[in-house]
Formats: structure tokens, sequence, C-alpha cells
């Protein structure tokens, strides 16, 4: 195997469209044709996480959070990231991150944290906006069929649970072809009336190039005309945070007590209680200030999440339960659904988890 078997089918979960803008996400030091035959997974790149790579004969280190944000403008071992970047680079050993945009992804970090504290029927808290696409194009009646099932079948058409969604209208289509074409029906020079259907539907941006593909490898006609325009929609797959529902309703400090065994966390800061049973519950993974509005009009009755600062905490106006637990602690079980997803689709990979406690934040 290769580096790029390994990030491409990561890319294919979470695509590195779906980062947000300050983020850098990808292949950050390496080559993507490099063979691979071991990884180490962990939450942070550290000089200690590369020294376990060494032992464990690792050629790929697939992180969390990037060792490199801004860009390096010099190398010479000054703190900690150009130390850890030059000891992977002696070493052949590439380092991949995929933060933001696993952060964003339904599957993603936010799904791993909803599991451990036993949400059911999530969804995303804050949905993104011009992720999706919609195509519009004309295809000739006998055709129709055998054209929408090629676009349906890489990805188009779908909305929440339903799939192979359209919009077609009959009508009719008119075009000349010139000395150079090949009409597939009518003659050179001869205008040509055809009954047609006009075909819509709606696609992941990320899909784009995969639909044209099979549009135009599906459509008889040599030249095919089509249009493709960015949606306002929100897309309610793609975005940040997730809120759900428990089981069962429970008691305020009975939820917190919970979520600090099932977070494995040794502190969780809390917002006064409001002597309210617990039903709903949002969260976000790392710093989620940003989604305080959002959890409480999503009705959720707590906010599970970290790097809430002494102010931030004020904002909730009793309208709901702040949990902060740590930043490392909100999104350390990151690793373990990395290890999950690459092993279910390369069974006889090796993808180790990292035994390096890579938290800065000690609790006394």
């Amino acid at each position: 195997m290769k580096i790029k078997d390994i990030t491409g089918f990561l890319e294919s979960i979470a695509p590195l469209e779906y980062q947000e803008s300050y983020d850098n996400c990808g292949l950050i030091v390496g080559d993507k044709n490099s063979p691979v035959n071991k990884a180490l997974v962990t939450l942070d790149v550290t000089e200690a996480v590369i020294d376990e790579a060494i032992a464990e004969k690792c050629q790929l280190v697939i992180a969390h959070h990037p060792i490199v944000f801004a860009g390096l403008k010099k190398l010479n071992g000054k703190n900690y990231v150009e130390r850890t970047v030059i000891k992977a680079i002696k070493n052949n050993i590439a380092i991949y991150a995929i933060h933001t945009n696993l952060d964003n992804v339904m599957a993603g970090v936010n799904a791993k944290i909803c599991e451990r504290l036993g949400l059911v029927d999530c969804e995303i808290l804050l949905p993104k906006k011009q992720l999706l696409k919609k195509l519009y194009t004309f295809i000739p009646l006998d055709h129709y069929a055998n054209v929408a099932q090629a676009v349906f079948e890489v990805g188009a058409g779908y909305i929440g649970n339903y799939s192979e969604a359209s919009f077609s209208a009959p009508g009719m289509g008119t075009f000349k072809g010139n000395e150079a074409s090949n009409p597939v029906v009518g003659k050179k020079g001869v205008m040509e009336t055809v009954e047609e259907v006009k075909f819509e539907t709606i696609f992941p941006a990320v899909i784009e190039r995969k639909v044209v593909e099979a549009l135009i490898k599906a459509h008889p006609y040599e030249e095919v005309a089509y249009d493709i325009v960015t949606l306002e929609n929100y897309y309610s797959k793609i975005g940040s945070g997730m809120v759900g529902n428990l089981k069962k309703p429970v008691d305020e400090l009975a939820f917190l007590k919970t979520t600090k065994k099932q977070l494995q966390t040794d502190c969780i800061r809390y917002t006064p209680l409001r002597q309210k049973e617990v039903k709903r519950v949002a969260v976000c993974g790392g710093s989620g200030r940003f989604l305080l509005n959002n959890a409480i009009a999503a009705g959720a009755d707590v906010f599970v999440t970290a790097d809430f600062k002494y102010h931030d905490f004020f904002d909730a106006e009793g309208k709901i339960v702040v949990a902060d637990v740590g930043h490392f602690e909100s999104e350390q079980f990151t690793k373990h659904l990395l290890i999950e997803i690459i092993s279910e689709k390369f069974p006889t990979f090796a993808a180790l988890m990292s035994k390096i406690n890579t938290n800065p934040i000690n609790y006394l």
C-alpha cells in the first residue's frame, strides 16, 4: 500500500473541502506515493509521538490536530513544532492531519462523543451552506432513465433519508450542427427538433467532477447541454456540533457524573444547574463557544464542549447548562474512531493507537 491509499480513503469519509478556512488538514509531511505498512494514530503530534512511531516502525502518523497551522518560515528546531517536523523528515515518517473536516461530517468526532454519551436521533447542530449544487440538463426521452441512473449511481439525488430525488419536465429541444458536427439525431446543417426531458437533481459539491463525468458518458449527444448552480440551502449532513436525545431523561447532576465517566475527564466546569431533567444534549468536540446560541435554539438542556472562558459561562443565562469537559478530553476518542474507520476498510493494515498522552493540561 501507499500513503495515498490510506489518505485518499480518509478523504472520502471527510473531504478536505469540509475543513474550516483557518485549518491545515491533509498530508503535512511526506510523499503520498511512499509505501506504508503501519500507521500510528494520535490526537496530537509531538516529538514523543514521532519517537513512538520510530520505535513501532511506522511510516505514517495520522493525527487529529495539524502539527503545522501557520506557515513555517524556518526549520531551525527552535520550538516543538519545528523539532517534531525535522525529526519526522529525518526518519521518513509522514504526518497526516484530519481535523475540522472530520469534525464537520455526520460520522465524525461529534458522533463519537454522542455515542459515548448514549445519544440517539442525532443531527448536525449548525449545518453549512453552499455545499450543495444543482444539475440541470436535457435528455432525449428514450435515454432519460439511463442518464438519470448514471448520475444517481455516483452520488447525486440524495435529500436527507431519500435517494434518487429529482424533478423532470417534458419539452422540445432544438439544435443545428455545423459541418464539423456528428449529430446522433438528424443531419448536419439542418435544424432538428427533439422531444426531451429537463432533468434536475442535487448533489454535494465535492462530487461535481464525478457527476459531470457520469452525465457526459451516459448522455447520447455529442455536445451535452447542462447547467450547475451553487445552492444556498443548508446541507444537513455537514456542519459544526451535533445535538441528540437521551433514551430516558435523567437528573442534571447524574448526567454530569455519567459524562465525566464516559469522557474520562478529571474535571467538568459547568454553569448553575437549572433543576430540570436532561432530555436533549448538544455536543461539540474542542472549542465550542461559537455554538452556544445554536445549542440553546436547538432546545438542548446541556451543552457538552470545551474551552469556555470565564465570561463565556455567563452567556448561558440560565437557558442551558454548559459542561466544559476539556479540549483533549472531548476529542480523545477520535483516535478510536480513526482506528475503527481504517480497520473496517483495511482489516489487514496495521493501524496502531498511540500510547502517548499528549494532553498538555494536568489537574491537581
